[in-house]
């Protein structure tokens, strides 16, 4: 059926179409089979997930390194990868979870990654990333994927404060008062003051200024994101639940809103996090991880360079930006290949 699904989507199998077809009708075929295909490859996920708790529970812990072989790495190369990113992103920490939803080959205060509030300032269908800018590594065979560099402009979205101040008066010798006697402040009330006094503060202005600072705010979604560690696939894998501007959970279809098209229901599904109780999360499954990081590897060994398996999830979490070009979560250092 997939096959299938792939084979009506050339261009050679839409020409075959009998002539009496219009461009209208070509396209909707090909909207109808993309859209069958999709769904077909988010039950596949689904399935292969259920199956994969399931597993879980009789697939042996990986002991030895071979994260320079196949890319993928222990829960200890985990634990150290996880530390070395906390220490260079502070806004990551680690988090126990769930006591009953504990692994027991990581440490019980150390079981997953957590960063909160970032911000998600547009929406992925808002993007052209051609005009934006970005890298295109295509050396990676079926694992191609882009390196976004997103320039946000917050000019024409943040309106200009401006505060009209009048210069201080300034002192002299003949306003020194300094030898007068002080004043007992227990001798004023609230009768002594003017009331006409323009440096005074009404409540309606005060109302007023509150008000005026709230429009020059501005409100976006964000996303908690997860790192945790799959242990029948040896990598991490990153999971997302994302709140709308009045803070409060947006849907499955709302978070598809901030994954990249290519990658919504295919390559991201909405799944129960291994560590938390419901609701479910979004999460980048993490069946190509250990292939792409086994040929950034490479790369960078071919270039007369190294990869220490410390630096994995700093390097993960660039490579897995394409997926949620919108999220801004990379706050890292640059790593060149």
């Amino acid at each position: 059926w997939r096959a299938g699904c792939e084979r009506v989507k050339t261009s050679r199998d839409l020409e075959d179409l009998p002539s009496g077809a219009g461009v209208g009708q070509q396209r909707s075929s090909e909207l109808f089979f993309i859209r069958a295909s999709t769904m077909a490859t988010g039950l596949k996920n689904k399935l292969l997930s259920t199956y994969l708790k399931t597993v879980d529970y009789v697939v042996p812990v990986l002991k030895d390194s071979k994260f320079k072989e196949t890319g993928v790495i222990t829960p200890e190369e985990f634990v150290a990868a996880g530390d070395h990113l906390v220490h260079h992103c502070p806004s990551w920490s680690w988090m126990s979870g769930d006591k009953d939803k504990a692994r027991a080959y990581l440490p019980p205060d150390k079981q997953y990654l957590e960063t909160k509030n970032v911000p998600c300032l547009r929406r992925c269908k808002q993007l052209d990333l051609p005009d934006e800018g970005e890298t295109i590594h295509d050396d990676l065979g079926e694992g191609d994927w882009v390196e976004p560099h997103i320039n946000l402009s917050m000019t024409d979205k943040v309106r200009d404060l401006t505060l009209d101040s009048k210069p201080a008066a300034t002192a002299t010798e003949d306003d020194d008062d300094d030898d007068d006697e002080a004043v007992d402040i227990e001798e004023y009330d609230e009768d002594n003051l003017e009331e006409n006094d323009p440096a005074t503060l009404t409540k309606a202005q005060s109302t007023a200024a509150e008000a005026g600072a709230t429009d020059n705010l501005l409100l976006t979604r964000t996303y908690d994101l997860h790192i945790t560690y799959d242990k029948y696939y040896q990598t991490p894998r990153l999971w997302l639940f994302g709140y709308n501007e009045k803070s409060q959970p947006l849907t499955v279809e709302e978070m598809y809103e901030d994954i990249s098209q290519d990658h919504a229901n295919k390559t991201v599904t909405v799944e129960s996090h291994p560590h938390l109780p419901p609701p479910p999360r979004a999460s980048v499954h993490p069946c190509r991880h250990a292939e792409v990081m086994k040929k950034i590897v490479e790369t960078v060994a071919e270039g007369g360079g190294e990869v220490g398996v410390h630096s994995y999830l700093l390097i993960f979490l660039k490579f897995v930006q394409a997926v949620m070009p919108t999220i801004d979560y990379d706050f890292t250092r640059e790593f060149s290949m």
